[in-house]
């Protein structure tokens, strides 16, 4: 475990309430690679605790972790917070390395597998939930469901926002087009796929152009990094997983918003990245419990949404973690 770590903890970005490990992964086919796992500082009188609970925070595509308002809502409850900046991702990307760019999604459990050892072994821990997003709501589960096939241990419980379960767009684009895709990546693996959506939604969220938060543009740019042939075919090959029906046995909360639009119609107060009808048709295949709540007015981050419907996102995630005594 200690080879796999570089220069220990070390402080973040986010300011002195939080710190980052940098996280030694084996060289992948573009040289080197780092994964982050950041977690919040405890001050020096609580350093030594008893047993709390844990979360690991799996963020999206063209994205990082910076949302410290809604791991709050989790220290708040006792929780401490990790958060894992993919490798290629945020803090990890390094000069040289295409941007949030794989072949496949499994090459992303190794740094998840790596992080949870850590996180575990970083203070005592009762239990372990992840929290996906987007893209991370797509890996979390075919990760976890991975290591349950392989007989090692799992979490205790899942919650997603807006997990990224299914293409949006036609039949077209869920079919003929997918099967364009998979030969197309063979030849072309890093050709730009089409990125609609990207900016509209950027420019939605950011404080520079109307929006409310001010995250870092060289980690998510407004517009995103361009999704590649070869990124897509991993997705896409992940999502026919999901269809194809998994069997986690953690529960797992699934959260949206109740209305999604195309991007192109940049409506306030809804998901512009997922097309949600065809999302929630796939919820019920992630595993033996799971739970779909709807949360009115949210964006496609349901923790960026507006400070009303935020705050509801996290009500319905403290609720279920009541109800399942985690």
């Amino acid at each position: 475990m200690v080879a796999y770590v570089r220069d220990g903890w070390q402080d973040d970005i986010l300011g002195p309430d939080w710190e980052a490990l940098t996280l030694r992964l084996k060289p992948d086919y573009e040289g080197d690679a780092v994964a982050t796992l950041v977690r919040n500082r405890l001050p020096e009188h609580e350093a030594t605790t008893p047993p709390q609970p844990a979360v690991l925070y799996v963020h999206g595509f063209t994205d990082y972790f910076f949302q410290v308002h809604h791991a709050a809502a989790w220290i708040a409850r006792g929780y401490r917070f990790y958060a894992l900046d993919l490798r290629k991702y945020g803090r990890s990307l390094r000069a040289g390395q295409t941007p949030n760019f794989c072949f496949d999604l499994a090459e992303y459990y190794e740094e998840l597998d790596l992080a949870l050892a850590l996180l575990r072994a970083d203070a005592p821990v009762r239990r372990v939930v992840v929290l996906g997003h987007s893209a991370g709501g797509l890996l979390a589960p075919l990760w976890l469901d991975a290591r349950q096939r392989r007989g090692l241990g799992g979490v205790d419980g899942l919650v997603l926002n807006s997990a990224w379960l299914e293409l949006q767009g036609t039949w077209f684009d869920r079919g003929p087009l997918t099967q364009i895709v998979r030969v197309a990546a063979s030849l072309l693996p890093r050709m730009p796929a089409q990125r609609e959506g990207q900016l509209a939604y950027g420019r939605s969220i950011h404080r520079s152009t109307g929006g409310e938060w001010d995250f870092d543009l060289r980690l998510k740019p407004l517009g995103g990094f361009p999704p590649l042939l070869a990124w897509l075919r991993a997705i896409r090959a992940g999502q026919r997983r999901v269809r194809e029906g998994l069997d986690l046995d953690a529960p797992v909360l699934a959260l949206t918003s109740d209305r999604s639009v195309p991007a192109a119609r940049a409506e306030p107060d809804c998901d512009i990245v997922l097309e949600l009808p065809t999302i929630a048709r796939y919820i019920s295949r992630l595993g033996r419990e799971t739970t779909h709540v709807e949360v009115a007015g949210g964006l496609h981050d349901l923790s960026l949404s507006r400070q009303p419907v935020r705050e509801r996102y996290v009500r319905e995630i403290l609720d279920w973690l009541d109800h399942r005594g985690l």
